[in-house]
């Protein structure tokens, strides 16, 4: 590998790490399609993306954890009941038409980016129902300011929601992360702001648990079955630590709506992306 290639993987690892840091998501969005136009066989740009995952996802995690943001019990459990359906989305995936898929991907991204991008504009007031004689806990998102009340989100991330309604949610977002080869990342985030109603911040902090998790039967499979490239895995790896640090350190310096702008602008493109390219595939 030349000196050029190797510094193109290790900048496509840092716009993969800033990614999974800004939005709680893996990053594979970019890093696969990265690396195969850097010379990664089709195998290789599959396998070579899943070891920087994990030490991205617990990078931004470690960032969000020091401001006492994430919702471990929201994280854990929905990334443990993913893992479990993701593998079964994966099989079923082989028994449904592949361009079927591709444009259900495309339409989901685009419908979750769409209405993402509506919820903020509408509202930058976040409710989390509480338990008990609480009737329920108003958490107001500064609109205007750089960042957001540190009680009001330290209160999200201790905030214990029903534990059937995450093991639906991990579920759900574990099978279409399998069956549609999405990141987990990117299915739960909209359940998680739009669903259980957790402010953006608090949301992206708890999904890079999920996702760290998501990430470790992939990585055994991949790496059994020979599809990952070291040079390349190690150089996103070099990139991806410290794009997340970078990446989380964005999103606490910003407003709840700024991010939630940001996410669904970046979940439009990438929909768009997927149905282009589906599209052109599908009249070659």
């Amino acid at each position: 590998m030349s000196v050029v290639t190797a510094a193109g993987v290790f900048v496509v690892g840092l716009g993969s790490g800033v990614l999974s840091g800004m939005f709680g998501i893996g990053g594979a969005v970019l890093t696969t399609p990265g690396i195969r136009v850097l010379g990664a066989t089709p195998l290789e740009a599959i396998g070579s993306t899943v070891p920087p995952i994990l030490p991205g996802a617990l990078s931004g995690t470690w960032r969000y954890s020091r401001s006492r943001i994430v919702n471990w019990r929201v994280g854990l459990v929905c990334g443990v009941a993913g893992t479990v359906l993701a593998v079964g989305g994966a099989v079923v995936s082989d028994h449904v038409n592949a361009h079927l898929l591709m444009v259900a991907t495309a339409g989901i991204l685009l419908y979750t980016g769409v209405s993402t991008l509506v919820q903020a504009r509408r509202s930058t007031l976040a409710v989390v129902e509480a338990e008990g004689p609480d009737a329920e806990v108003e958490l107001a998102v500064a609109e205007g300011s750089p960042g957001d009340d540190t009680d009001v989100l330290e209160a999200a991330a201790a905030h214990r929601h029903p534990l059937a309604r995450l093991v639906a949610i991990g579920a759900g977002a574990g099978l279409l992360a399998g069956l549609l080869g999405l990141g987990g990342g990117v299915v739960m985030m909209p359940a998680f702001t739009q669903v259980l109603k957790i402010p953006m911040k608090v949301a992206v902090a708890s999904s890079l648990v999920a996702v760290a998790i998501f990430s470790v039967p992939a990585l055994v499979t991949h790496t059994v079955l020979g599809h990952v490239n070291w040079t390349f895995a190690l150089l996103l790896t070099a990139g991806a630590v410290p794009g997340a640090q970078l990446g989380s350190k964005i999103t606490l310096g910003a407003t709840d709506r700024t991010i939630r702008l940001l996410f669904g602008a970046f979940l439009t493109v990438l929909a768009v992306i997927y149905g282009t390219s589906e599209l052109l595939a599908f009249s070659s």
